[in-house]
């Protein structure tokens, strides 16, 4: 091929990577300016208006990037829990089954703070849409759910919880002693003095130990599953 021919075909596909780049970045700064609008005001209040208000943009051109607000959330819960799945795949199986165990709730703690308005968005404002299983971008979840399942797995096999212990009802017993105390420390409710990062390891601790007591057994594994992993 000639240096001309190579030139003419070069064009158009510069010209296509930029309009990319352009399309990339304008759906960014929708992303962003929503989701700080969610969480600052909750999702129900917000609108596409004051989203586009927000990033300068038109409403009409909202709708050539999201369908629907509805569809907003949705690409940011999906940013939001590939960044907590990535976490939780990430960390390898260590030679103390028990400790795994604490770090699936603890490395949900850490994304309270890592990512604080994907927290709040996806687990703390209850009028969100609901993620269904059938969402085929949330697939993913599968994966991540299987996973820290193994980890409770992993400690009844070793015989270190009751085998009356379910897998998903020992991670949600984990997962809310977590929830409430990064709830607190988002909304700066802690008591004076007392350190959330502290009283989150006391938590997780106290949890497990009554896992291993047998006490938490009579809530048996949940029917159905629910929007947040």
């Amino acid at each position: 091929m000639h240096i001309q021919e190579e030139k003419a075909v070069r064009g158009p596909t510069r010209r296509r990577m930029r309009q990319q780049q352009v399309w990339d970045a304008n759906r960014r700064a929708i992303l962003d300016a929503a989701l700080e609008l969610f969480v600052a005001d909750g999702y129900a209040q917000v609108s596409i208006r004051n989203i586009a208000s927000k990033v300068g943009y038109s409403p009409g051109a909202i709708y050539s990037y999201f369908p629907s607000k509805d569809d907003i959330y949705l690409a940011l819960a999906e940013e939001g829990f590939r960044m907590l799945g990535d976490s939780q795949l990430a960390t390898p199986a260590g030679p103390n089954a028990l400790d795994d165990l604490a770090a699936v709730a603890w490395q949900l703690y850490e994304f309270s703070k890592n990512q604080p308005h994907y927290f709040a968005l996806v687990f703390l404002d209850r009028q969100v849409p609901q993620i269904g299983p059938a969402l085929e971008r949330f697939a993913f979840m599968a994966e991540i759910k299987s996973h820290v399942a193994g980890r409770v797995q992993r400690c009844l096999d070793e015989g270190l919880l009751p085998a009356t212990v379910h897998p998903r009802t020992a991670l949600a017993l984990l997962w809310a002693s977590v929830l409430g105390i990064a709830s607190m420390a988002l909304s700066k409710r802690m008591p004076p003095g007392q350190q959330a990062d502290d009283l989150a390891r006391d938590a997780i601790a106290t949890t497990i130990a009554g896992l291993r007591a047998g006490v938490a057994t009579s809530s048996g594994p949940p029917r159905s599953s629910c929007s947040r992993p």
